[in-house]
């Protein structure tokens, strides 16, 4: 019988101690090297055990109303009231999803008259909110895509964007996007970049208030862009993760993506009701592809269906019968834009206060336009990483928001507007006059 201490197995599982005399167990994970932490979630730690009272989180993605405090939605509230009154059951959701949501979430991506035509050659599934659907997106194309399997994604873009992308086994390159001199989009550099790229390339576009820099193009300029795709046969791939939330109009904010599809494109869309539904942890997305025909339509929500069995199966039922119940009924629906609109116009009010207040109250000398010139939950401020980190002593920098003014915010100077209250937005214009005089 063979022994285990005497094997060659022995000797991968244990280490000997010469201390002891005894073999001791090695971890299997031994090997295993620490991560780096997650930016966002390594500010809100910071700014948890900060006790300075006038202490401000500037880096979380999610709507605060202007106490600070998180918001739900009126709209939201009455549907879910509705549902627990209907003592609904808890079945398994088919793999794609409830039927009711993806039709309604069709409509509002790319408006009813366009599903009422085209609606038999779109594939459209629930995801696990916007995320998912990039995912979902990330693997059907490094799968089937029949062309080089390379995406290239906005500089700067979501943080999330790269790693979703590169684990569903596509390549990702970079287009200029944003103008450090101007804060302010690059078109140039975007079009000159979108137009260098190999033919048939993937083209990752924010569909509107870009993440991180609010910085969108106009109609005209998504116009020009549309054109030169179709030009270089490239594919579309848009992330819309704010229609509405940003201008407060879903028709506008949905501008590029009904322009595409009008114009031919089979475009890849993934939505989120995160932060227009203000839904952030029910996880309620959709998955949107636009085929040729429906036998085409057919083929591929079968291989759709195939790729999410095995990542989570069916995707969660409260967010989704929501989110369908408050686009669905008339009174909840209206309510629910009157609500989205609120959010919208509370944050471009604060842009508003926050720029006024650099250049009015505190005589600032640089321009400060760009603040309101930026669309939708965050603002690229245009801060050089060391007047936003905190630096030795030493440094030349004395002063830093952070460290100086506790105020919370990503290194590349990216702040949440949902952060900005009428409470703190005249200590944020005097703490960033402070780093920027």
């Amino acid at each position: 019988m063979l022994s285990l201490r005497s094997s060659t197995i022995t000797k991968t599982l244990h280490k000997y101690s010469p201390r002891s005399g005894l073999y001791r167990f090695a971890s299997t994970w031994a090997n295993v090297e620490q991560g780096p932490p997650d930016a966002i979630l390594g500010i809100t730690e910071a700014y948890k055990k900060d006790t300075d009272p006038k202490k401000i989180n500037l880096g979380v993605g999610a709507y605060r109303d202007d106490n600070g405090k998180p918001y739900v939605l009126n709209a939201v509230r009455k549907a879910e009231q509705k549902l627990l009154n209907d003592k609904l059951d808890k079945e398994y959701l088919p793999i794609t999803g409830l039927a009711s949501f993806t039709k309604e979430a069709g409509k509002l991506a790319f408006g009813a008259d366009f599903i009422s035509s085209n609606g038999g050659n779109i594939v459209i599934s629930q995801s696990i909110s916007g995320t998912g659907a990039l995912r979902i997106g990330g693997s059907f194309l490094g799968r089937f895509y029949p062309h080089a399997k390379t995406i290239y994604v906005p500089t700067p873009t979501w943080g999330n964007h790269k790693a979703v992308f590169s684990d569903s086994g596509l390549g990702v390159a970079q287009y200029r996007y944003f103008d450090k001199n101007t804060n302010g989009l690059d078109f140039n550099g975007m079009k000159e970049d979108i137009l260098n790229a190999p033919k048939n390339s993937i083209i990752l576009l924010h569909a509107c208030a870009h993440n991180p820099t609010g910085v969108d193009p106009t109609p005209a300029q998504w116009d020009d862009l549309s054109e030169l795709l179709k030009e270089r046969s490239h594919f579309a791939f848009f992330d819309m993760a704010y229609q509405g939330f940003a201008s407060g109009d879903i028709d506008k904010d949905a501008y590029a993506v009904r322009k595409f599809a009008s114009d031919g494109h089979q475009v890849i869309l993934c939505q989120s009701f995160a932060k227009n539904m203000g839904l952030y942890g029910e996880r309620a997305g959709a998955f949107s592809l636009i085929t040729s025909n429906p036998k085409e339509k057919a083929a591929v929500e079968s291989q759709i269906k195939i790729l999410i069995r095995p990542m989570y199966s069916n995707p969660p039922v409260n967010g989704a019968r929501i989110a369908s119940l408050v686009l669905s009924d008339p009174a909840l629906r209206s309510e629910w834009l009157s609500e989205v609109k609120d959010m919208a116009n509370r944050i471009i009010t604060m842009r508003e206060k926050l720029q006024n207040h650099l250049v009015n109250d505190f005589q600032s000398k640089k321009s400060w336009n760009h603040i309101t010139d930026q669309i939708g939950m965050f603002c690229f401020t245009g801060l050089a990483p060391d007047q936003v980190t905190i630096a030795p002593q030493n440094t030349f920098k004395a002063e830093r928001l952070t460290r100086d003014f506790h105020v919370y915010l990503t290194k590349d100077g990216r702040i949440s507007m949902a952060g900005v209250t009428s409470h703190n937005v005249k200590y944020l214009a005097e703490a960033i006059h402070e780093v920027t005089k």
